[in-house]
């Protein structure tokens, strides 16, 4: 008896989903993606029945193929459904306090994390009272905004050497200053260094253990924000400590020095 049609895309789906864990699992973790060959020994199927699936997810987003290495990792699609789903309590928290930092600077705020090299956009909102989709979902290479730069706040220089030390984009030493200027600061600044006549700033936003797990970033043309770029920041770290406290974040006091005894 042969497969009905609904019965085949059942097959099919099942399919697709046993690539997908493959991709998901450690190895590809580690290894940053895996190649067709050993996707079709993981999953038991045929080079060219892999090849085939892996082009149609691609083409979805779903999956994305490394123009380097020529192996595949999960695409920016999927991490975007999923991260809107798992991180829904920190999209419910922040919207609200995105607005009303939109509405303070009269400039569109965006609530972004990290994936991989790349910041991605899970929330866009205006200064009026609609959301704006432009950037959700976009994966944008870390190193060049200024909210990859407090995203990666907690990363040690062996991290960055593991995540960006292959590209040559970005020296690894150049990014770290770059990091820690931002943690001094308490929020990140760029001009000009993503897109000509684009500034913006970023801040952290931090879960109940302290670790950063989002940025709120605001973005602007120069000519429209350029002059007030660190009174953005610093409203807009407000925002973010704002969001942090909503998570269950409660900052601590740095630790007097000790007396050293005369």
């Amino acid at each position: 008896m042969t497969d009905t049609p609904s019965a085949a895309r059942g097959h099919g789906l099942r399919r697709d989903i046993d690539l997908l864990e493959a991709l998901a699992s450690d190895e590809a973790q580690r290894a940053g993606g895996l190649g067709v060959v050993r996707l079709a020994q993981l999953v038991g199927r045929e080079k060219t029945q892999i090849s085939r699936a892996l082009k149609a997810l691609a083409a979805e987003g779903i999956v994305e193929r490394d123009p380097d290495t020529l192996e595949y990792r999960l695409g920016w699609r999927l991490f975007s459904l999923v991260a809107r789903t798992s991180e829904s309590r920190l999209v419910r928290v922040a919207e609200p306090v995105m607005h009303a930092l939109s509405a303070d600077l009269e400039e569109t705020s965006h609530l972004c994390v990290l994936h991989d090299r790349e910041v991605l956009t899970l929330l866009s909102v205006s200064g009026h009272s609609f959301r704006v989709h432009g950037w959700e979902g976009r994966g944008v290479p870390a190193w060049r905004l200024s909210a990859g730069r407090v995203l990666l706040a907690d990363a040690t220089p062996d991290e960055l050497y593991v995540r960006f030390g292959t590209t040559g984009e970005m020296p690894v030493p150049e990014l770290w200053s770059l990091i820690q200027e931002a943690r001094r600061r308490g929020y990140a600044r760029v001009s000009e260094e993503f897109e000509a006549d684009l500034v913006g700033v970023s801040a952290p936003v931090r879960d109940f253990r302290g670790r950063v797990v989002a940025a709120l970033n605001i973005s602007a043309p120069k000519a429209r924000l350029g002059d007030r770029l660190d009174e953005a920041g610093r409203t807009t770290a407000r925002a973010a400590a704002r969001v942090s406290t909503l998570l269950g974040w409660e900052p601590r006091p740095a630790p007097l020095p000790r007396k050293t005894p005369l």
